[in-house]
Formats: C-alpha cells, sequence, structure tokens
C-alpha cells in the first residue's frame, strides 16, 4: 500500500514539475496590451531569440478560438503557443509572433451562429459589416506593428483556428494589402468575401469529420477562390480529423516553410 501512495505522490511530482516548466516557457511570451479609447485588446508576443532592435523580423499574429476567448492574457496560448518555443522552429524561423485574446462574449469575425436542439451549429458570414470591437482593435494593432523599425514590413502573416480561422478570413479582406501569406484552421467565411483577398497566398486546412464546423465551410471558399483565379491556394483535409485538426496542422512539416518564403 505504502508503494502505491509513493507511486501516486511521484507521479503529482512530476506532473506539477512539467505543469511549472510549461509555464515557464510560456512566459517567454511577453505580456502586453493594446489600448483605445476605452477598449483594451490583451496580446502576449515572442521575440526572436537574441532579438536586435536595429534587424528587420517578420511578424505572425496567430487568431485563436473560441474555447479561448478571455482576459488573463494566457489562455490563447493553449493552442499554438508551444509550438513557436520549439528550438528548431525559433532558429529556423527567427520571427516575432503575435497571439490577441478575443473577450469573452465577442468574436473575432462578423458572423451570426444558430445552434439547433441537438447542438448542431449553422454559421451564417455576413458581410458588409463594421468589424467588431477585437477585429477594429486587431487591424489597429496591425498597423502599429507594421511601423515598428524592426519589422520587415513585407513579412507580416496571419493564421487561425476555428473562430480564429473565421477572423483570418475577416482580417483578410479587411487589410488584405498587409499579408504576405495566411493559414486557416477548421473555419470558414462568405464566399462571396473571397475577391477581396484571393492575391494573399492562403493555405486552408480543416478535418474532414469535424462536426462543430463542417468541412465545406473551408471547401466553398477554396473552390470560390479557384474559380476567380486566386494568387495561390492549398487546400488539405485530414480525413480522420475531428474539430482539433490544428493538431495534424502543427505538425505539417511544410507549414512553415511555405508561410515565411513569401513576401510581398
Amino acid at each position: 500500500m505504502q508503494a502505491f501512495k509513493n507511486r501516486v505522490l511521484w507521479l503529482l511530482f512530476l506532473l506539477l514539475a512539467f505543469s511549472s516548466a510549461q509555464a515557464q516557457e510560456l512566459a517567454l511570451y511577453e505580456y502586453k496590451q493594446f489600448v483605445s479609447g476605452t477598449d483594451t485588446l490583451h496580446y502576449r508576443i515572442l521575440y526572436p531569440k537574441n532579438f536586435d532592435a536595429n534587424k528587420k523580423y517578420p511578424v505572425l499574429f496567430f487568431l485563436h478560438g473560441a474555447g479561448e476567448r478571455g482576459s488573463n492574457n494566457e489562455s490563447q496560448l493553449a493552442h499554438g503557443g508551444k509550438l513557436f518555443l520549439r528550438d528548431s522552429i525559433r532558429e529556423q524561423f527567427p520571427a516575432i509572433v503575435i497571439f490577441p485574446q478575443c473577450p469573452k462574449d465577442s468574436y473575432w469575425s462578423n458572423v451570426n451562429i444558430v445552434t439547433e436542439p441537438g447542438g448542431k451549429r449553422h454559421f451564417n458570414f455576413l458581410t458588409g459589416c463594421d468589424p467588431m470591437p477585437p477585429m477594429r482593435l486587431l487591424q489597429n494593432l496591425v498597423k502599429q506593428t507594421r511601423v515598428q523599425k524592426f519589422v520587415d514590413k513585407d513579412r507580416m502573416y496571419v493564421g487561425g483556428l476555428s473562430m480564429g480561422g473565421m477572423g483570418t478570413f475577416e482580417l483578410l479582406r479587411r487589410e488584405p494589402k498587409r499579408f504576405a501569406a495566411a493559414f486557416v484552421i477548421c473555419g470558414g467565411d462568405n464566399v462571396g468575401n473571397a475577391k477581396k483577398y484571393k492575391k494573399v497566398p492562403l493555405w486552408v486546412f480543416h478535418g474532414g469529420k469535424d462536426d462543430i464546423v463542417e468541412p465545406h465551410l473551408s471547401a466553398r471558399v477554396v473552390t470560390k477562390l479557384q474559380e476567380i483565379g486566386a494568387k495561390e491556394v492549398k487546400h488539405t483535409v485530414y480525413p480522420n480529423a475531428n474539430h482539433n485538426s490544428w493538431d495534424a496542422t502543427f505538425a505539417e512539416p511544410a507549414l512553415l516553410p511555405w508561410l515565411f518564403s513569401h513576401e510581398k
């Protein structure tokens, strides 16, 4: 019995040590706030190793999903945060990585979500609307970041998952000239918006078994982009993945080389 207790205590110790190590790693993302009037956008920013303000660096904005909304300025790092902390990634792709956080009761994009009694969701993407407050703040943060002397204006990127994938599409249509390339994971958009970002190289990912944001919401955007002669559009469906297709996407060896190879 005592041996069993000792094993449990040892496992708890290892778990706590692992959690503490992860928290310390994520602490490399500096806490920041962008304030405009009475509105605040929390964000975390990771600078390259041996950051030199006299050099020029690419910038990647990453938009989280609905489950990571809030005001703690931490939850948005849940998916993707550790990816950009890998030594191999930081060495091969020295870039500034920014994770903004959407408030709890808001969205990145203009979308009306209708949920049936059984839980099935319908996403109605709106057009011609003013940006949601978090999107407006994000647009201004992009503009503020762009003018920093250490930012390579020709190598700015955006990507996101789920709600953040939808937000990525919206940011692209509102700021199509800002970004050299983008990627969207399990997102969606109104196909009528596609013409606004057809000149931005785009890689779209989705899980074939996604029952939260159904795969056709991505596929129809890709089809429209292909029909209107988009500059470059890639489409990857992971047949056995559900909504968490970001796990497969983050393991995609070609993603970051493809993304960072583009410039305006």
